[in-house]
């Protein structure tokens, strides 16, 4: 994907036309930035999954896209320009006892510069519970030249839960240098640890974009796969080695059934498709 780098818009000073309002008070160009937090949480009915929960706060704008049977869709639209610099962003998602869910965002979430050169914060916390499945499928991060952004995503999985995690990230836009992101996956399963990865790019980071790292790219991204059902390999499984497309190594967890996908590559399509064939690659039972 191929994107324009233009100048960065000027602090947002409220929600766009039809979206739900912010319920965060903002002064413009204050330090500490928007404070927000949105929630969304299914739960199994006996008969269906259903959605007592949609808070929508600050940039996040929530919507029921599809509710049928036993599974429920759920986008997240885009309110306002966010993260910025010194903005604290929560999206707390859950799904309850046999609920499946699954949660998108209707574009790519752009970092951008802020009045301020104070980190912005994007905490995603995901939850499922005994028999739930819950898939997290955002579109990409983009970590425009400049930003300054941490990001974090926290899950807790009952034993029986099933996930599905996909996250890519494009350092830079078209000819740009990307901004610095720090970037953490903490995942609890039967409340023991199963996998805690960081990852950081960007100028304040030695050696960020050396061989041993991305080579070059600049595209990355993880699949993380979860279920009960997984038939899982003994062996990691590389894909496109060698490729200037792109590479990307799927390997079990342990505390699994679990399997999780990191690929490089130097496009996000490239990236994309490294990441379908990872998840071709898993069986299940």
């Amino acid at each position: 994907m191929t994107l324009p780098a233009p100048p960065a818009p000027a602090r947002r000073a409220g929600s766009a036309p039809g979206a739900a309002p912010a319920h965060t008070r903002e002064t413009p160009g204050h330090p500490h930035g928007v404070s927000a937090t949105a929630r969304i949480r299914a739960a199994h009915n006996g008969r269906v999954t259903t959605l007592p929960q949609l808070h929508s706060d600050g940039p996040f704008h929530l919507r029921n896209m599809h509710t049928d049977g036993n599974a429920a869709t759920v986008g997240i639209l885009g309110a306002m320009s966010a993260p910025l610099g010194g903005d604290r962003l929560t999206l707390d998602i859950t799904a309850e006892d046999r609920a499946e869910l699954e949660v998108t965002t209707a574009a790519a979430t752009l970092a951008l510069r802020g009045p301020t050169t104070d980190a912005a914060t994007y905490d995603v916390r995901l939850t499922a519970g005994e028999h739930a499945r819950l898939r997290w499928l955002p579109k990409p991060l983009i970590s425009a030249a400049g930003s300054n952004l941490r990001q974090t995503c926290t899950v807790e999985l009952a034993p029986t839960a099933g996930l599905v995690l996909r996250e890519e990230q494009l350092l830079g836009r078209a000819d740009e240098d990307p901004g610095h992101l720090v970037s953490r996956t903490l995942v609890h399963r039967a409340g023991r640890p199963l996998l805690d990865q960081q990852t950081a790019y960007g100028a304040a980071e030695p050696a960020w974009d050396g061989p041993a790292v991305l080579n070059g790219h600049r595209a990355v991204g993880q699949l993380l796969l979860v279920d009960p059902r997984l038939d899982v390999p003994q062996n990691p499984v590389v894909l496109g080695q060698g490729s200037k497309d792109g590479c990307a190594v799927l390997t079990p967890l342990a505390g699994g059934p679990a399997l999780l996908a990191t690929a490089v590559a130097p496009t996000s399509s490239a990236l994309r498709d490294l990441l379908d064939d990872a998840q071709a690659c898993s069986l299940y039972r």
